[in-house]
């Protein structure tokens, strides 16, 4: 019989996939893959956040990465510096900002390698209730702006013009980000989670003929990838993390197979 820590690794692998499946494709579709990686190195400063301030890191690392979207997003608004700039500006400056934070507090020990890669298999109890707890809450919260975030991403211009709240749909939406991050981070790493979002809402793309198939699509390849990757590190004896996002590529590698009567997708 599998160890409860193994079954508390799997349960949290499938709700955070489940979650980040749908967010991943309106990366995908915004072509904003760099805003992932932006806010996901923004989580290590929110481990220092939290370590300073001795609250739950995952609360730390929710307030950070949700002042970096709303920061990203009013900085786009002023439009005087470019997108891939401004990224790039907030994504090395937190991330040395959360290393010389946390190489400032001398009396730490700190694994620092379990926050750049994850450890899956530490998931406790009060991991999966914020995992799943904090799941519903964006989910949700997804379900409820579908709409105007499509139109948005569709045609932004249009959108506006049609009276959809663009600005404020995207602060939602960019906030939801940081959620998932927040609970992905122990599972596969800083480093790793923008992987989560995106493979497996691209290893969906070619099967889908609207965005909610789409959608559904990536929660259920991103669920197969996390139990798959589980399994391979258990007999392979192989880090969880990078495990779970190799197998989520080799998924994305299997989608691109040509199969007669599929129309490709740009």
């Amino acid at each position: 019989m599998l160890d409860d820590f193994f079954i508390r690794a799997v349960l949290a692998g499938i709700g955070v996939a489940v979650v980040a499946g749908p967010l991943g494709c309106f990366i995908i579709w915004r072509r904003i893959a760099y805003v992932g990686d932006a806010m996901a190195h923004s989580a290590l400063l929110g481990v220092a956040l939290g370590l300073f301030l001795d609250i739950n890191l995952t609360a730390g690392v929710v307030v950070v990465t949700t002042t970096i979207a709303v920061a990203l997003v009013a900085l786009q608004q002023r439009q005087w510096l470019s997108s891939d700039a401004l990224l790039g500006i907030l994504s090395h400056a937190s991330l040395s900002l959360g290393l010389v934070a946390i190489g400032l507090m001398a009396w730490l020990r700190l694994d620092l390698m379990g926050y750049l890669f994850g450890d899956i298999l530490a998931v406790t109890p009060a991991d999966l209730a914020w995992i799943y707890g904090g799941g519903v809450l964006v989910v949700a919260a997804l379900v409820a702006i579908w709409r105007p975030l499509l139109a948005a991403t569709v045609h932004q211009d249009l959108a506006q013009a049609e009276g959809v709240p663009v600005g404020r749909v995207q602060v939602i939406f960019m906030v939801l980000i940081a959620l998932i991050i927040a609970m992905a981070m122990k599972l596969v790493g800083i480093i790793l989670v923008t992987a989560l979002l995106i493979i497996p809402a691209a290893a969906a793309r070619p099967f889908a003929a609207t965005p909610e198939r789409m959608a559904v699509l990536a929660a259920l390849i991103g669920a197969a990838a996390a139990v798959l990757g589980l399994y391979a590190s258990l007999y392979l004896d192989t880090p969880s993390g990078p495990s779970i996002v190799l197998v989520a590529a080799v998924l994305f590698g299997l989608s691109l197979i040509p199969i007669p009567g599929r129309r490709s997708r740009s």
